[in-house]
């Protein structure tokens, strides 16, 4: 048996999913421009910036209220893939 009341609440999070994936190729075409302009490779990871980017969100989390468990687990793993991203594209100049 189809539980309609669920089905029509998956299409909203596939178009969700949507939305999130053109927001994602405008991340990664600002993430493009910020590689461009490092000069090494060291310069990929900023620990002094992911820190207060993940304090940020948790802060923005919790005034938005919404479970500051799964918004740090989605920065820290987003953080992880841009920074691989980042290795795998860095070109020396």
């Amino acid at each position: 048996m189809v539980n309609k009341k669920i089905l029509k609440i998956r299409k909203k999070l596939d178009n969700l999913d949507n939305l999130f994936l053109n927001l994602i190729k405008k991340r990664t075409s600002l993430v493009d421009q910020v590689l461009r302009n490092k000069k090494y490779k060291k310069d990929i990871i900023d620990r002094k910036r992911i820190k207060i980017i993940i304090n940020r969100i948790k802060q923005k989390s919790k005034k938005k209220k919404i479970d500051q468990i799964i918004t740090k687990r989605i920065w820290t793993s987003m953080i992880r893939a841009y920074i691989d991203y980042e290795y795998r594209n860095f070109k020396k100049k």
